[in-house]
C-alpha cells in the first residue's frame, strides 16, 4: 500500500473526515486530499502529527495495512474463554486442509514426545512456564519454516 492510502483508512479508522484532519493539522482539506492521493506528501513534522492523531507510531503510519490493523484488534478483544470454545483446528483447515487430515497420516505421538521434550527442556533452562516454553518452540518453528522457504 502507499502512504497516501496509509493516511486514508487510518484517518477513516479514526472516523474522522479530511476537514476534521486539516482543521486539527492546520492545513486544507486539499492538502489532506493531496496526501491521501499521493500527489504530494507531508512533511516529517506532519506525519508526526497525523500519527498521534491516528493513534499510531510513524512506523505504524508507514506501515499500516487495515486487514492486520482489524485482525489485530479482533485478536486482543478475543477472551481467554472465547478462544478456548474455538476447534482451532477445524478452522483453519478451511484455509489448509491439511490440518483435517494428517492425524490419519502421521504419527503425531512421535513428535508429540519430541515437541514436548523441547518444551521441557525450555522450561527447564529459562523458568519458562507451560504457555511461555510453548509460544517459544511455535516462534522457533515458525523462524525455520521462513528460513526453509526462502531457500
Amino acid at each position: 500500500m502507499s502512504l497516501g492510502n496509509n493516511l486514508f483508512h487510518a484517518r477513516k479508522k479514526k472516523g474522522l473526515s479530511q476537514e476534521d484532519v486539516a482543521d486539527k493539522l492546520g492545513v486544507s482539506r486539499q492538502t489532506i486530499s493531496k496526501w491521501e492521493t499521493d500527489e504530494t506528501l507531508p512533511d516529517i513534522r506532519q506525519s508526526k502529527r497525523l500519527a498521534v492523531l491516528y493513534g499510531l507510531s510513524l512506523d505504524e503510519l508507514i506501515e499500516f495495512d487495515i486487514d492486520v490493523q482489524e485482525i489485530q484488534e479482533m485478536i486482543d478483544k478475543t477472551s481467554e474463554e472465547v478462544s478456548g470454545k474455538i476447534d482451532w483446528t477445524k478452522a483453519w483447515s478451511k484455509k489448509y486442509p491439511i490440518l483435517a487430515r494428517y492425524q490419519n497420516e502421521v504419527d503425531t505421538a512421535f513428535y508429540m514426545s519430541e515437541l514436548e521434550r523441547l518444551i521441557n527442556d525450555l522450561k527447564n533452562k529459562h523458568e519458562y512456564n507451560d504457555l511461555d516454553a510453548f509460544l517459544v518452540l511455535k516462534d522457533i518453528l515458525a523462524a525455520v519454516w521462513k528460513k526453509g522457504v526462502k531457500n
